[in-house]
């Protein structure tokens, strides 16, 4: 017997909709009239955005503090170095967004992967003999979140995991879990200047590994691995054969005393998606312009990645056209003086931060070798009125009206990011404040004794 619906819009006096099933049973056609589901409302948030989460918002939103009202409020939070007006982009750079736009020629939509020049030009700015590039090496993103993004949906299918910093950018773990990707969180060791734990990372890996994420130069750490470091970190991901995401947003953004090495040029056979961009090295961060560098050397990826990230790339028709048409100019006529200005700036605050910082009972702050942060330790045994970083840091705000950071953020407690993008001056105030602070508040040996006993 074989069922059909009927639906037959109404009009005047007649009921707008007749549902009737016809029922054949091969000598003919009976109709009978059966009951209609009443619409109703029943719209719901998809699970993918119930999965997204974002550490930061949610423990920076939950701190119901007021700065203290007779202090300004110094903000070390925030890792935008545009902030403050002490660290403009070059003239170089934003004569090339203004000529760009008077051209008209980049008013339309460009290919999603980017304009095949504006590639061409990524890849020539960024090859070397090590990790040659071309034009088809290379994906075009609105801003490096993006590129971090493609390349983690490219790799990883939902069940799978990633292995990612401890302390690491929360954004790795947002992404991911809202894809329905597990996090397996490898230690980074402090008293190492950040090196990662190798043992540990090796111990995480299993079957569901989809790839393992390096971000060098370090936010929120500030650290930059040295060459064999790098090639101890390779020669981990080849025995286990697991790619590399490599966020190297800060790239080059290192101090005179120290050498950055691109993960890509010390590999042999480990495929590598490298993620990077404007944002912070031209001083950017709100042009949204980013890249994924396809690092293949051994044909491990094939076609198979590099079309998927074509494919992933058409969810939306790529990144800003205007910042596009600049993008050859940017990359090549930048002078070098602006780079250097640049980081003798954020090396003069980092050094200013740290000997500061460093003189100051019950927190112990590791040297930064780059980018634009360091991590401070918090002994809290020395401070038992707070029970962790995020206390101590609404405390910080609320007697001090000074914010940084609690490194519970990055999955590292006890611990907090200072952002040393901020004029000298305000660095200098901020950890004045930051020492009365910890002088009110810190209690020596006897003192933790008399409080246990007071318990």
């Amino acid at each position: 017997m074989d069922s059909y619906l009927i639906q037959v819009n109404g009009c005047g006096d007649h009921a707008p909709m007749l549902d009737v099933h016809l029922k054949t049973n091969g000598n003919g056609m009976s109709l009978g009239k059966v009951k209609s589901r009443k619409p109703r409302w029943a719209v719901r948030a998809s699970e993918m955005s119930k999965n997204t989460f974002n550490p930061v918002r949610a423990i920076v939103d939950s701190m119901k503090v007021e700065p203290n009202p007779k202090k300004a409020m110094i903000s070390l939070s925030l890792g935008d170095p545009t902030v403050f007006g002490n660290l403009p982009t070059n003239d170089e750079v934003t004569r090339a967004m203004k000529e760009a736009l008077d051209s008209g020629r980049y008013n339309g939509y460009a290919p999603s992967v980017g304009y095949q020049s504006c590639r061409e030009a990524v890849a020539a700015y960024y090859n070397c003999p090590e990790a040659p590039l071309k034009a088809q090496d290379v994906i075009l993103t609105s801003g490096c979140s993006q590129a971090i993004e493609l390349a983690l949906a490219v790799l990883a299918n939902p069940g799978q995991n990633i292995l990612v910093p401890r302390p690491g950018f929360s954004l790795y773990k947002t992404l991911a879990l809202s894809m329905g990707i597990e996090v397996k969180l490898y230690n980074l060791l402090p008293e190492k200047s950040w090196e990662i734990d190798l043992k540990h990372l090796e111990s995480l890996v299993d079957e569901k590994t989809a790839c393992l994420i390096v971000n060098n130069p370090s936010n929120p750490c500030g650290s930059v691995f040295s060459k064999s470091h790098l090639q101890k970190i390779l020669a981990v991901a080849s025995r286990q054969c697991v790619p590399i995401l490599a966020d190297e947003i800060y790239g080059d953004m290192v101090f005179a005393d120290c050498k950055y090495e691109p993960i890509a040029s010390l590999s042999t056979n480990v495929p590598i998606l490298s993620c990077g961009g404007l944002a912070k090295r031209w001083l950017v961060p709100g042009w949204r312009m980013g890249w994924i560098l396809i690092h293949d050397r051994r044909d491990i990826f094939g076609n198979e990645i590099r079309d998927g990230l074509v494919r992933l790339s058409q969810r939306i028709l790529g990144p800003c056209t205007i910042v596009q048409g600049a993008l050859e100019r940017i990359l090549h006529r930048t002078p070098p003086e602006f780079y250097h200005n640049t980081l003798s700036i954020l090396k003069s605050n980092a050094d200013l931060c740290y000997a500061a910082l460093s003189a100051i009972p019950g927190i112990k702050p590791v040297r930064p070798a780059g980018a634009m942060y360091l991590m401070v330790e918090i002994e809290m045994e020395h401070f038992p009125e707070f029970e962790n970083d995020v206390e101590f840091t609404e405390r910080l705000i609320s007697e001090q009206s000074v914010f940084c950071l609690p490194a519970t953020c990055f999955e590292y407690p006890n611990f907090f990011r200072v952002v040393i993008t901020v004029p000298a001056e305000m660095i200098i105030e901020a950890c004045s404040r930051i020492q009365e602070f910890c002088e009110m508040h810190y209690q020596g040996a006897e003192g933790v004794q008399d409080m246990e006993c007071d318990k």
